[in-house]
Parts: structure tokens; sequence; C-alpha cells
């Protein structure tokens, strides 16, 4: 006798109950196994995920163990280590989320300086994507919010942690992100400078001097405000800012009168 079509209906709805009471067994012996695990044993997984590198894993043990045991002697910990584990995902948003959240609730923690350290130091990678690793020199050309937050970042760690393990890295990164800042702001005086906004010009050279000085840039403002107040027919301030430019700088281009030559490296970005 052949089968009716209702008693095939009947047979599928009979296999997908079945998968289904199957899928639901599996997740809840799965969940079985996490609810019963001490919060000596979530932390313990955690680590040896993240000497692994399975940074998924080591995160998602480390949510569980503060969901689990959030009054445990593991909770403050768990939480920076989850930081880190979301930045190893590039999970950057949720990174920088996790440490505010843990240096506004552990203040005084043993590893606070860490907390400032790592967030900096998220902020310092998310301002360069890949362009930037082929044209470092072209970072300047970037937005540059990013990268004063994580100088910011890393000044507050300084601040308050001058001795800390941290402070040698952070001190090279600072360097680093000042240079590019002041680089920044020198492409955009020579924007307005392209631009004959002057005045425009001659306050961002000024800024870079002020704020960013000691850099490679310093000799490149003082320039720019010499030629700005060359064009505003402020000779008094023109002849200031180059007296300035050439007792620092004697063999600086725009001194000797080379301003307008290019090293070969500028033609490896054709898109001034």
């Amino acid at each position: 006798m052949i089968p009716s079509p209702s008693h095939f209906s009947c047979r599928l709805r009979t296999i997908a109950l079945l998968l289904l009471t199957l899928f639901l067994i599996a997740c809840s012996s799965k969940g079985d196994v996490m609810e019963g695990r001490t919060a000596d044993e979530l932390y313990l997984e955690a680590k040896a995920a993240v000497t692994k590198g399975n940074y998924a894993r080591a995160a998602q043990m480390f949510s569980q163990l503060q969901t689990r045991y959030p009054f445990g002697r593991y909770t403050e910990q768990a939480q920076l280590e989850m930081a880190y584990a979301q930045y190893k995902l590039d999970q950057l948003e949720q990174a920088i989320a996790t440490l505010d959240r843990f240096i506004k609730t552990y203040p005084a923690h043993p590893n606070i300086d860490y907390a400032f350290y790592l967030k900096g130091l998220i902020n310092f990678e998310e301002n360069y994507g890949f362009l930037a690793k082929i044209f470092p020199s072209r970072v300047r050309d970037r937005d540059q919010t990013i990268a004063r937050q994580s100088f910011n970042d890393f000044n507050e760690l300084l601040r308050r942690f001058p001795d800390s393990q941290y402070a040698p890295d952070a001190r090279q990164r600072m360097v680093y992100l000042k240079n590019n800042l002041a680089a920044y702001e020198i492409e955009v005086s020579k924007y307005y400078m392209r631009r004959t906004a002057y005045i425009a010009a001659a306050n961002r050279a000024r800024y870079v001097l002020e704020t960013y000085p000691n850099t490679p840039e310093t000799s490149v403002a003082l320039a720019i405000l010499h030629e700005a107040y060359m064009n505003l027919e402020m000779e008094e301030l023109a002849d200031g800012a180059m007296r300035v430019l050439a007792l620092n700088f004697p063999e600086d281009p725009y001194v000797t009168g080379q301003k307008g030559k290019k090293s070969w490296t500028s033609y490896l970005w054709p898109f001034e």
C-alpha cells in the first residue's frame, strides 16, 4: 500500500521534533558543563585559551566567569583580560568599552596601569590601516582624532604611573604620535597656504610650534610662518620667524634656497 501524503507529513514532523529534542539536549548538556565549573576552572581555562591564541574561546570564558561569579576573586582580572582578548580579535570598540568600564569600576586595581596602556595601544593601532603600513608617511593625512586619544591615554599612564613597566614603551609611542600629529597640522597649514588663506596657515604653523615643539616639523612650521607673514606684509614677524629658523636650522632648504627640491621618495606617493 502506498503511504498517503499526510503520512509522510506526519513522519517529517516526528523527525523534526526528534532533531530539535536532540539539539536542546546537547545545548543543555553543554550548559550544564559550564554551570558546574568553578571560578578557578573557568579562569584557568580562559588563560589557557589566551596562551594558545584561541581568543574567541578566552573571551567567552571570561564573560561566563563574570556572569556566574560577579563577586568572585577573579571577576576584576577577568574583565581586564577579556579586553585583551577582544583587542586580539580586532573587536576594538568593545575592548575600549570594556577598559573604560574597568577603569571606572576598579580605579585602585593593582593592574590599572595596564588598562591605560592597553587602551592607548588599541587607539594607537586603530589609527593605522593597510595603506599606512605601505606608506607610513601618509598617516599624517588622516584624521588624527584617534591618535590624539591614544596620546592622551599614554600621557595619563605616565602622569599617574611614571614608574610603570609599560611607561618606556608608552613614551616611545608618544614621540611617534607627537611627530605625526605635528605633521598632520603642517599638512593642514600647507593646504591653507595653497589657497592663500595666510592667516589660517600661520595660526596652524604657530600651533605646531606651541603644542608640538622639538619635532621634525619645527623647521617647516617656521618656514610657513615666514612665508605667510611675508604675504600678509607683516615684515617684522616674517623677519623674526626667519631669524629663528636660520639660527636653529642653518642647513634647512628654506634657508639655503633649496626649498623647491623634492626627495626621490616623494614620487612614491603622487597624490599631492
